[in-house]
Parts: structure tokens; C-alpha cells; sequence
């Protein structure tokens, strides 16, 4: 019996000797390589002005922080996420407002966010659930009505596109995570993109403690001068994570293109099952296919039919306002509740080949 679990975590053959010069140098901090990074993610993404970070929920707290965000304001987030989502706007002292989903993607529902805006609110956290883009140009079009600010968790979405235009290059802000089971791996590391320009230095100053390092000299006395304005973080990424996740750059699209092709055949071969609906995906958007997920019934016995097969399969993330740092469940939500009680999500990724595809596929036939 194969055991097939439900995610793995890829490392690229040269990492090893990367990583081994970097140990070799002994220049473990933040340096030529995390710019080397920051720099590929743009030409190799085209993810707009990095900033090179040590998680994504660092990236998520950063971007609030660099938007203004403070004491009191309103920032709408779907429930359907991880809970550093909503806990970053808790750390700013502000106040999460739960927006439904759409039931057939997870994502933010565009209309739930117009019922949820009030004078208070000052930012929108659309999650890109499982890879596959929220409906960014109508929040964006409704975030620009408001004058509100745009803060993407694309922490599932490295490599996807929205008409054409690629996720980190379209909202005013787009955090990225690099932890141990993503696409891109740097062993744990985030990324926030900023479309502007001054947005990004303060996230460069921000990132480390509030320091400007490139105007910041070392004196006579060995230390670097400087005059701290405002509240900074020690967030950046260091060089022995940054030629981590170069070395896993390397074949990245490869890799990608395997996912979408496993992708593909799970839905050919399990859209006419009774008991699946798959989830929705329109043609003008590019998933990243961090997860393949689905709605499915008798969802406790699906799992443990797979489970005595040797498949594992997850919820990954129910919704996070049921924990009591939030308030507790929203009765608001009518489609994230149906979601939550239904979804499940099934093995897609790198150590994955068409024989465990298949035998996936074989044993959800057989039925649960």
C-alpha cells in the first residue's frame, strides 16, 4: 500500500552545495544574496519591488504597518485562512471584520466586503485560497471607492496571474510565504511586494528595526549612525534562507507545470463523481495549485476511507473566527459555514507522480 501524504517539502539537488558556500563564507546575515533574491522575484515572478522577509505573517504585519493602519481601524479579511491573517491586525490593535466566502472557491466574496465597509475600515486582506486569485480588479475597483488599502495574502499563490498580470503586481501591497511545504521553500521566509515606490523603502527600513542600512555608516567607534523615526522589526530574511530558496528558483516553472497537469486529471476524473463538486476556476485566472481541493459528502468517512488506503487528505484551514481571540463564530456567514463543513483538499505536489495520481484517483472511485 502507497503512503501518500498530503504535502511534502521540495529541495532542489544544488541547494546543498548553494547553502554550502554560504556556510563556507560564513556570511549568514542579510546580504548580496537576499538582494539577489528580491531581484529574482521580479524577473523571474514579476513580483513588484520585494522586500525580502523571515515569514509571511511578518510580510502581513509589515504591510499594515507601512499602510498606516492603527489603534481602532477596520480590516476585512475572509475567515477562510490561517489564523497569522487575522492575528496581524490584532498585533496593530485593530479590528478584524470577517467577510463571507464564495462557496464554490473559498475566496473573499466581493459582495460580503461591500455590506462589511464602514467609515472605520482602512484595509482589505483578500487570501488567495489554495493558489487560485480572489476577484481582484472588482476589490480593487471597490477598494478605490472607498479609499481603502489592498493587502493580497498570497501566501498560497506564488507563481499565479490575474488577466494576465502576475499576483505581486497588481494590489497596492502582496505578502508571499516561503515556509518548509510551499512551492518555493527558503525553510521559513516571506516576501512583501509594494507597487509603490516610497512604500517599499519604508518596508526596507522597517524590516530591520527601523534602521536605514544603506544610509546607515559605521563610525570611528564601530557602530552605524543613525536616528530611529518610527516603530521597525527585525523581519528580514538572512543570506543562508536566501540561497535556499535561489537553489529552488532553479526549476520552479517545471514544477509548476507537473502540478497543473496533476491538477488538470484530478478534475477530468473526479468532476462526474457523485458526492464531489469541484471547486470553481475561470479561464481569465492562473492558479498557483498550492492545494486541490473539493466539496465532498460523508466528508469525515471520504477521509477515512483514504486514510485506510494510505492517503491522507485536510480541511488544511477551518475558519479561524472560531478561536475566542477573535470574538468567536460569525453568524453572518452563511457560505463559509456551508464551506467549512464540506471542503476537503487532496495530495498535490512535487513528490507526487502519474502512479500515485492515478492510484488517488482509483481509490476515491472505489468509493466511501
Amino acid at each position: 500500500m502507497m503512503e501518500i501524504p498530503i504535502f511534502n517539502t521540495y529541495i532542489d539537488p544544488s541547494a546543498a552545495s548553494v547553502i554550502g558556500h554560504v556556510l563556507q563564507s560564513t556570511f549568514l546575515s542579510e546580504g548580496k544574496l537576499v538582494r539577489e533574491f528580491e531581484s529574482k522575484l521580479y524577473s523571474e515572478f514579476g513580483i513588484y519591488n520585494a522586500v525580502a522577509l523571515n515569514s509571511g505573517t511578518s510580510a502581513l504585519h509589515l504591510a499594515l504597518d507601512v499602510a498606516g493602519i492603527s489603534e481602532g481601524d477596520e480590516v476585512i479579511i475572509p475567515a477562510q485562512t490561517f489564523v497569522a491573517t487575522g492575528l496581524v491586525v490584532l498585533q496593530k490593535k485593530a479590528i478584524p471584520v470577517f467577510a463571507d466566502v464564495d462557496y464554490h472557491t473559498g475566496n473573499i466574496s466581493v459582495e460580503s466586503i461591500k455590506q462589511k465597509i464602514t467609515a472605520k475600515t482602512k484595509a482589505i486582506i483578500p487570501v488567495h485560497w489554495g493558489g487560485y486569485p480572489c476577484d481582484m480588479d472588482e476589490i480593487n475597483d471597490l477598494a478605490k471607492q472607498n479609499n481603502i488599502i489592498v493587502i493580497e495574502d498570497a501566501a498560497h499563490a506564488l507563481g499565479a496571474s490575474y488577466k494576465g498580470r502576475a499576483i505581486g503586481s497588481i494590489s497596492d501591497y502582496t505578502c508571499f510565504s516561503f515556509q518548509a511545504i510551499k512551492h518555493l521553500t527558503t525553510g521559513d521566509g516571506g516576501a512583501l511586494a509594494c507597487l509603490n515606490d516610497a512604500a517599499r523603502v519604508k518596508a526596507m527600513t522597517g524590516r530591520w528595526f527601523g534602521i536605514d542600512r544603506n544610509h546607515a555608516r559605521l563610525s570611528l567607534l564601530g557602530e552605524r549612525q543613525y536616528d530611529i523615526e518610527k516603530m521597525g522589526y527585525k523581519y528580514h530574511m538572512n543570506d543562508y534562507a536566501a540561497a535556499l530558496g535561489l537553489a529552488n528558483m532553479n526549476n520552479f516553472f517545471v514544477r509548476l507545470v507537473k502540478r497543473i497537469e496533476y491538477a488538470d486529471i484530478y478534475r477530468q476524473e473526479l468532476n462526474s463523481l457523485n458526492g464531489i463538486s469541484l471547486f470553481q476556476h475561470n479561464d481569465d485566472r492562473k492558479s498557483a495549485h498550492w492545494l486541490f481541493g473539493f466539496h465532498v459528502e460523508k466528508r469525515e468517512d471520504f477521509i477515512q476511507a483514504l486514510k485506510a488506503k494510505g492517503i491522507s487528505s485536510s480541511v488544511i484551514h477551518q475558519r479561524i473566527d472560531r478561536n475566542s481571540v477573535f470574538g468567536g463564530l460569525r453568524m453572518d456567514l452563511p457560505a463559509q459555514e456551508l464551506f467549512d463543513q464540506t471542503q476537503i483538499h487532496i495530495p498535490l505536489h512535487d513528490a507526487l507522480d502519474m502512479e500515485k495520481v492515478n492510484y488517488i484517483i482509483d481509490c476515491i472511485k472505489q468509493g466511501w
